[in-house]
């Protein structure tokens, strides 16, 4: 069986994102030599910059965050961050770690791409990485990007066989790509479980021909992301995908003040973790493997064998998938954790096929 997104014309990729932080705050490289890497040099600098939510979103900066202390740790070195408060901290805050004598600049998302490029442009011998965006064509840039589309389509699987309503519903921070293929996804599968049991539930916030739907206009938690989750529970839906970094703290405080039974499903990390606060609401997270994605850039680079081929996370290699039932596994149905491996194994193989306009053509 095949299923098929529609495409539609939707240009870009983007980051997730949330309220500003402090910018342009960048630590000094250390001078420690390496002790557990091997043959990793001593003055190799990984570095990394920011979108403008800087580095503790609970989400998308926080995992290329731990991504990086990772790999340096590992590698014995000292990683130098940046956080940056607004999309004019882009290009300044890549030209101070350019200064800083970084060997790997990593940009966290979409956002980052115009910056990134004429850094990569005016500094040939600097290698770069950017999450979340393929749009860069130079032997010294390396994308990491992920088909989300792939497990968003499990969690609305999931969504619609727990709903007790009868509706889902989902919104998004910014209508881009790097969002959208989480709807896509979700609504598809949402799709897919009506079609398998010959049921009716309706995915709100999100048309995936039409390519239109509910967004808060940015990445911050506040007023506009409460608002547009409440209005999905007006709607009657009892799960909410909020795809937008922190914006799910605003979608659980709607939760929380309307006093109904309504879950959500995180994305990025696994939110259920990264939100203990709000734990109790998570019934799964679409998880995307950034911190797997940095780690492994930065040791390819450190052991000098760094290229532009894109590294793109699917089912297949594990760079997508979707969190554990946590508090939910006795409240979801007994066949559907061995409905969703069957699934997943259908869409790694080829049988079900999952696709988004924002799909990344390497994973196409």
């Amino acid at each position: 069986m095949s299923i098929n997104l529609r495409r539609a014309g939707v240009a870009g990729f983007a980051t997730l994102g949330v309220a500003a932080l402090l910018a342009g705050c960048a630590s000094a490289p250390s001078d420690t030599a390496s002790t557990s890497g091997g043959d990793a040099a001593s003055d190799f600098i990984p570095c990394m910059v920011s979108d403008s939510g800087g580095f503790d979103d609970k989400s998308f900066n926080q995992a290329g965050y731990e991504g990086i202390t990772e790999a340096a740790d590992k590698l014995g070195v000292e990683p130098v961050t940046v956080e940056s408060a607004a999309d004019t901290d882009f290009a300044p805050n890549i030209d101070n770690l350019i200064s800083q004598d970084c060997n790997l600049i990593i940009s966290v998302g979409f956002l980052l791409a115009d910056a990134t490029k004429a850094a990569a442009e005016a500094n040939p011998d600097t290698q770069f990485s950017i999450i979340d965006d393929s749009s860069i064509d130079a032997d010294n840039v390396k994308p990491i990007v992920f088909d989300t589309a792939q497990a968003a389509f499990l969690a609305g699987y999931a969504s619609a066989s727990y709903s007790k309503t009868g509706t889902v519903g989902t919104f998004g921070g910014l209508q881009i790509p790097s969002v959208t293929i989480f709807m896509d996804g979700f609504v598809d599968g949402v799709n897919y479980y009506n079609e398998q049991k010959g049921t009716s539930v309706k995915a709100i916030g999100w048309d995936v021909a039409g390519q239109t739907g509910s967004f808060t206009g940015g990445f911050a938690a506040g007023v506009e992301a409460k608002t547009a989750a409440q209005g999905l529970i007006d709607q009657n839906a009892d799960v909410i995908l909020p795809v937008g970094g922190p914006i799910f703290l605003s979608a659980g405080e709607a939760i929380r003040d309307s006093g109904k039974e309504v879950a959500l499903v995180g994305v990025d990390s696994d939110n259920y973790e990264t939100a203990p606060d709000l734990k109790d609401l998570f019934l799964t997270s679409v998880l995307k493997g950034v911190k797997a994605g940095v780690v492994d850039v930065v040791d390819t680079a450190a052991a000098g064998d760094f290229d532009a081929t894109p590294f793109v996370g699917t089912l297949e290699n594990q760079g997508v998938d979707i969190a554990p039932f946590h508090d939910f596994e006795s409240k979801v149905s007994p066949d559907l954790q061995g409905e969703l491996d069957t699934i997943k194994e259908s869409i790694i193989n080829g049988s079900i096929e999952v696709e988004s306009p924002s799909t990344p053509a390497s994973a196409e």
